[in-house]
């Protein structure tokens, strides 16, 4: 939308909106007063509605936000000594039905607007500010890092979710670079080879499975994206990443993917791709039929990941006692994916 104004000012916008926080155009001092209430008659600045705030003993934080029509999404923030990385969602639900993932038995409502994605960064933002709570434990209370790996699938939702990215990078908004910026995906290899030429951020690829016959069952988009194709677009992606590797995401479940043959087969699949492993100990939800990996299977799994030369690290639960960890993100969602399964999935390629 053109509204006749010098092209600075969008700048100054972006400031004032992202950097600023600033929710009424009426406080932007450096805009004339003519363009401030051109745009509170054109426009306006709305944020998810919190429903819920929820703190975890480990300081893990996740806010349940309203995106209309009885629908929430879940937003997590984890802090650390280095670095404090929010989880952001893309979608309410998600179509993919990865076995092992709360947000898939939700199933899909519909995919979340830019103002939506932006809008979780946004309320982090300003609501870590005010924090101070005096902690003995010196952790970073501000966002450094993004990770697309929330409610959905991202790249199921490529362009909102591509301009949401071009406004985390940008210098006048948040101005993250994109090593600090990770897009999580199942698989949906067109889309994959379109986030490489038109934003290519830091690339997670949840693998889960070391053969098409486990990966079928657990991450049901295999079928359409087989694993030889979804390897050869890790290798296209390379080139254009801002780290020299892919990670690699696997969950492990007990008695299901976690035996030392799994993992001698996994080093034998990814054995020409530059990569990092991370093991996800699986989290529990209602009805999920699945268990967690014993400590010593999950060591015993990274073991052989690290003789072969891979670097492979276990990620530590965070959030578990207030539902806020890998797997259980689950919103309030109302699911209407018999109708748009198939539309999502064709919108991605």
């Amino acid at each position: 939308m053109k509204i006749g104004e010098r092209p600075f000012r969008a700048k100054q916008l972006l400031r004032w909106i992202h950097q600023f926080g600033a929710a009424d155009f009426a406080v932007m001092s450096d805009l004339t007063k003519s363009l401030r209430e051109k745009l509170s008659t054109i426009a306006v600045i709305e944020l998810p509605r919190i429903i819920a705030d929820h703190v975890a003993e480990d300081g893990t934080r996740k806010w349940l936000l309203s995106v209309g029509a009885e629908n929430g999404i879940e937003t997590v923030f984890i802090p650390e000594a280095s670095r404090g990385t929010l989880c952001v969602s893309s979608q309410v639900g998600c179509a993919l039905a990865c076995t092992f993932c709360a947000t898939g038995k939700q199933g899909f409502n519909r995919n979340l607007t830019v103002a939506e994605i932006i809008g979780q960064l946004w309320i982090a933002n300003k609501t870590l500010a005010t924090v101070n709570d005096g902690d003995l434990v010196q952790v970073n209370k501000s966002v450094t890092n993004v990770v697309m790996m929330g409610m959905g699938e991202p790249l199921a939702n490529f362009e909102n979710v591509v301009t949401a990215l071009d406004l985390m990078l940008d210098d006048h908004a948040y101005g993250l670079s994109r090593r600090r910026v990770t897009v999580s995906t199942s698989g949906l290899v067109p889309a994959m080879d379109r986030l490489r030429e038109r934003c290519p951020v830091a690339l997670a690829v949840s693998l889960h499975a070391p053969n098409d016959v486990l990966r079928d069952q657990l991450v049901p988009i295999n079928k359409k994206y087989p694993l030889k194709e979804l390897l050869a677009a890790c290798q296209r992606y390379l080139p254009a990443a801002p780290r020299d590797f892919i990670t690699f995401e696997y969950v492990m479940l007990n008695g299901v993917n976690d035996k030392i043959t799994h993992a001698r087969e996994l080093v034998k699949l990814v054995q020409d791709i530059p990569c990092k492993f991370n093991l996800i100990p699986f989290n529990a939800f209602s009805n999920s039929g699945f268990t967690r990996s014993t400590s010593e299977a999950v060591r015993n799994f990274r073991d052989v990941l690290m003789q072969a030369g891979f670097v492979t690290t276990i990620r530590k639960t965070r959030g578990d006692d207030i539902a806020a960890a890998c797997g259980q993100l689950a919103g309030q969602v109302k699911d209407k994916s018999k109708r748009t399964a198939r539309s999502m999935i064709e919108a991605a390629q």
